[in-house]
């Protein structure tokens, strides 16, 4: 695959996000064609990542100061200790708001290191080399920083635009189907939301992409970045049209929550149950045509991937969904904002629902047999 430049401009900055194969070889003279200036460098890396590529990164930096860090990318370290780690570091080692930090890993690696960076001395150069398909096509585009509490997902962070994006295929060979899976859903979800053809794309080539054959897993990459770029550029910090990217995420996130951040959930899994719970709630309030629904549907089913609540809550566990519905950081009363869809590539946005509809719609529709 050739390299492949994609500009994101927004009010507060403008980087490049850069896809291609095998290019992290060539990760210094990227920085510096970037003019991307520094004296010293963490790296903080998940300990997924191979020990090979580790020393191809390392190779980049020989003329840096270099300091290394390793995280245990999951959701229940995606929280303020791993962030005050980092931190504590970058001051012992006194890095100035010139230097750089630099995530490889997935998107809890890019969330944790990115809002670190955003409150490192009121902001420090950050680079995001996304390892994983859910990262490359979703996390890393946009700004959005975030940790985790026990009140809920992603209720602490801020808005902190890259210096660049380095987005390297060859980190997908080595993932599990599971978590190309993950990456999927985003992708999937920014079909729905702005763009009919592509929907028709990837219904089209699902199988192709999910098994990364070339040039289908290329070409779903950069679509889904380029409708990110769109939205990310018109609506930087979440006013308007942004609010669309969390069209089945209100669901999905509770969904994480009430599971403890378990394995047996992870987000990219959640966000499917959370499209197909947006879906269906679409659906039953008369936004969204039969057809268009049983279309999307008849995708999920005949993929294989997951939608049905009731392989993972039964009805005892609504209450508790429902309090992290509340608890989301959209919502700005007693009532819960969701996104919904109207058709293919159009989404309603400003809908406020109570807790007792939700309630019964749970009840009724979600977590009973009705397929």
């Amino acid at each position: 695959m050739n390299q492949i430049n994609l500009k994101v401009n927004t009010n507060s900055s403008g980087y490049n996000v850069i896809i291609g194969s095998n290019i992290i070889a060539k990760l210094s003279n990227i920085i510096n064609k970037n003019s991307i200036k520094f004296r010293k460098c963490m790296l903080v890396i998940d300990k997924k990542v191979p020990k090979r590529i580790i020393k191809l990164l390392k190779d980049n930096f020989r003329n840096k100061e270099l300091s290394l860090r390793f995280m245990v990318a999951n959701e229940k370290n995606k929280n303020q200790k791993n962030v005050d780690l980092i931190i504590n570091t970058l001051l012992k080692e006194n890095f100035s708001r010139s230097d750089c930090i630099i995530a490889i890993g997935g998107g809890i690696t890019g969330d944790v290191v990115s809002f670190a960076a955003s409150i490192y001395k009121r902001g420090l150069q950050f680079i995001n080399i996304p390892t994983t398909l859910l990262s490359q096509v979703d996390s890393s585009i946009g700004g959005k920083t975030g940790i985790n509490t026990h009140y809920g997902k992603n209720l602490i962070g801020s808005f902190y635009q890259p210096k660049l994006v380095i987005s390297d295929t060859n980190f997908l060979k080595s993932l599990p189907k599971r978590e190309l899976v993950c990456g999927y859903a985003e992708i999937f979800k920014h079909s729905l939301i702005l763009n009919r053809k592509f929907y028709k794309y990837l219904d089209k080539n699902v199988s192709q992409i999910l098994n990364l054959k070339s040039p289908y897993i290329e070409k779903a990459i950069y679509e889904s970045c380029k409708i990110k770029k769109q939205i990310v550029q018109r609506d930087e910090k979440e006013n308007n049209i942004r609010k669309i990217l969390n069209f089945g995420h209100t669901f999905g996130h509770s969904y994480e929550a009430s599971l403890d951040y378990s394995k047996k959930l992870n987000h990219g899994e959640a966000v499917f149950l959370g499209i197909y719970s947006a879906l269906k709630f679409s659906l039953e309030n008369k936004y969204l045509r039969k057809k268009d629904f049983n279309s999307i549907v008849n995708h999920i089913k005949n993929s294989k991937l997951p939608y049905d609540l009731n392989n993972y809550f039964s009805a005892r566990d609504i209450n508790k969904i429902l309090y992290y519905m509340t608890r989301d950081k959209k919502n700005d009363s007693n009532m819960i904002n969701l996104i919904l869809l109207k058709k293919i590539g159009k989404t309603s946005i400003g809908n406020s629902f109570s807790i007792n509809k939700l309630k019964v719609f749970f009840k009724k529709k979600l977590l009973n047999q009705y397929l």
